[in-house]
């Protein structure tokens, strides 16, 4: 296309724009300013803070058989989605420019009327976009209500018996010691410490990588509130995944006193340690979701440090199921060596149940769960 040929500035539909925000397409193909135009790909996700997700291609195509010739066919291949590789069909092309509709999502979320024109009325065939977002009308204009009112999405069930879904008789609810909407907190059975804590989901979920959004948002929750309540007690909070041979989600956090070592040393021990058992652990971004790097499904074992650093390993064959206590119960770090198996730290149900009494009334000041 000429320079100058065409303003896309000045160009175009806020309307649709609005929609390929939504719907993401692999291409998008307009005719609406009878020239040829193909912008760069841009992406459909925010780098390091959302899903890697496939990128767009815009093509404006002109006239069929217009006398200035300008380019009307695009020949491509496209294999469906479904068929495809997730890792191939999120693989961004070296050329690919961030989201040209990030600026309008970011109106429409705060409010901002956003000019179309003309002949574009608000009062569209099927879909009212003044109304609220997914209500549908009729062709009379008519909004049409759904005879079953949406009920609330309920939590993802176990195909049998479970030690962590909340509402499983086989919980010990007597080490539950906060409990959220959607998430719930216990302490560690055979514990590190006394106050070793679980962050678990009241669904079933295997791992990080399957939570929901929802879910998701009141685990982070947890963390930033257990990172306060530690460090006011002089304590740093680990945190670390195992998602191999377990069936329910259990997101250890283990709080190591300040005056023990500095996180550096926690995190020398675990690659040093990793390295002896020829284990491949690698440091991810800070600021990267593991949605990014682990498939549903895909085992691994995961480490976040108190300032934000990330230790991750791709689990393909064996791993010691108590990697991780023995980082920790290390002379290096909480120098408990003979803590490192949990079967070997139970104490009574009566001492489980005053440790529990105690870290409830401790929390209390944090628990953000009263606020709502």
């Amino acid at each position: 296309m000429a320079q100058g040929e065409v303003d896309t500035k000045k160009c175009g539909s806020a309307l649709v724009s609005s929609l390929a925000t939504g719907l993401k397409p692999r291409y998008h193909f307009a005719a609406l300013e009878k020239t040829y135009y193909e912008r760069l790909p841009y992406r459909n996700h925010i780098v390091l803070q959302e899903n890697t997700q496939h990128a767009t291609r815009f093509i404006a195509l002109a006239n069929v058989g217009n006398p200035e010739k300008k380019k009307y066919l695009y020949a491509f291949s496209i294999v469906p989605m479904k068929l495809m590789d997730a890792a191939e069909l999120v693989k961004q092309p070296p050329d690919v420019t961030e989201n040209p509709y990030r600026k309008l999502g970011k109106e429409i979320s705060i409010g901002k009327q956003i000019p179309a024109p003309e002949e574009e009325s608000a009062c569209q065939f099927f879909f009212d976009l003044n109304e609220r977002q997914g209500r549908k009308r009729s062709s009379t204009g008519r909004e049409r209500k759904s005879p079953h009112p949406k009920q609330p999405r309920k939590p993802p069930q176990p195909p049998g018996p479970c030690w962590f879904c909340l509402a499983s008789p086989e919980v010990e609810k007597h080490l539950v010691v906060n409990v959220g909407t959607h998430c719930y907190l216990a302490l560690a059975k055979g514990g590190l410490s006394d106050d070793h804590v679980l962050i678990l989901p009241i669904g079933h979920y295997q791992s990080v990588v399957e939570l929901s959004a929802e879910v998701v948002e009141e685990v982070e929750k947890y963390k930033a509130t257990l990172r306060r309540f530690f460090k006011s007690r002089g304590k740093r909070c680990i945190l670390f995944e195992r998602n191999y041979k377990s069936h329910h989600l259990q997101l250890q956090v283990i709080p190591v006193p300040l005056s023990r070592c500095a996180t550096d040393d926690i995190k020398d021990a675990f690659i040093t340690q990793a390295q002896e058992q020829q284990i491949e652990l690698l440091e991810i971004p800070e600021h990267s979701d593991i949605k990014q790097i682990a498939q549903p499904g895909a085992a691994y074992f995961y480490v976040e440090l108190d300032t934000g650093e990330k230790l991750f390993h791709r689990i393909k064959k064996n791993f010691p199921l108590q990697f991780g206590r023995e980082v920790l119960a290390s002379e290096a770090i909480l120098n408990i060596p003979d803590k490192s198996d949990w079967r070997q730290c139970q104490i009574s149900k009566e001492e489980e149940e005053t440790l529990a009494r105690r870290f409830r009334k401790d929390f209390e000041p944090f628990d953000f769960t009263l606020d709502d």
